[in-house]
């Protein structure tokens, strides 16, 4: 069985970035469309975008920053043609190059979700208080959703697009992350972990998620627990 991929790919001020990624994503040998949602960049990550000429990417704007589920949803409610989905961000800290691992368990047939583990594969040495903060969540999640995740966190997440497609993603921001890992499992989908290879940014380049992101993924976890 022959697999296609629609991957998904949150842009914010990624200029820096973006050129690679792309051409990394396309270097993969899988047939693949990708839809890139720029979340209304202000340096000049439009202008390159703008310069795509590639019938297999489309690039959507959002008109204001919404953050990166709301750009998730922007993607989820546009065509998507392949059977099955990746998330991949614009910098560099997920390699494409694991696509064919990933999606192994739902082309055989064994999962509807996989999730790539930071903590499986190879890994750039976490920040502490990231760790930390990441094995939290995670416990969380595994004591909420009575499961056995290593990373609930990870950006490497990967659907059947039938799946996908019927996900009611509601959370804009990092939010997304917990909330879509609760509903997978409130659903009862079959999820495999796969280890992943994983560069994380120089300390000084880390996204910026505090605390406070990290009580609000606290919140979520515990609301869609109990409600939609």
């Amino acid at each position: 069985m022959l697999i296609e991929l629609s991957v998904i790919i949150s842009v914010y001020n990624d200029k820096e970035t973006i050129h690679q990624i792309l051409e990394r994503v396309k270097r993969v040998n899988v047939e693949k469309d990708i839809i890139i949602v720029d979340d209304y960049s202000t340096d000049d990550t439009r202008e390159i975008l703008e310069k795509i000429n590639d019938s297999n990417v489309k690039v959507i704007y959002h008109s204001e920053n919404q953050g990166k589920g709301a750009a998730i949803r922007t993607a989820q409610k546009h065509h998507i043609s392949g059977d099955v989905v990746i998330i991949q961000d614009a910098d560099l800290e997920y390699q494409p190059e694991d696509y064919p691992r990933l999606i192994k368990p739902i082309e055989d047939g064994f999962a509807d979700v996989v999730y790539g583990s930071r903590f499986l594969g190879s890994h750039r040495v976490f920040m502490f208080w990231h760790y930390v903060g990441n094995k939290l969540l995670t416990w969380l999640t595994n004591l909420l959703y009575n499961t056995m995740l290593t990373d609930m966190e990870t950006g490497y997440k990967v659907f059947r697009a039938e799946v996908f497609k019927k996900l009611n993603i509601k959370s804009n921001r990092f939010n997304f992350e917990p909330e879509i890992t609760a509903k997978v499992f409130k659903k009862k989908l079959r999820v495999v972990e796969m280890p992943i290879t994983h560069y994380g940014r120089r300390y000084e380049e880390e996204k910026k998620i505090t605390w406070k992101d990290g009580l609000v993924a606290i919140w979520t976890l515990i609301k869609y627990r109990f409600v939609d």
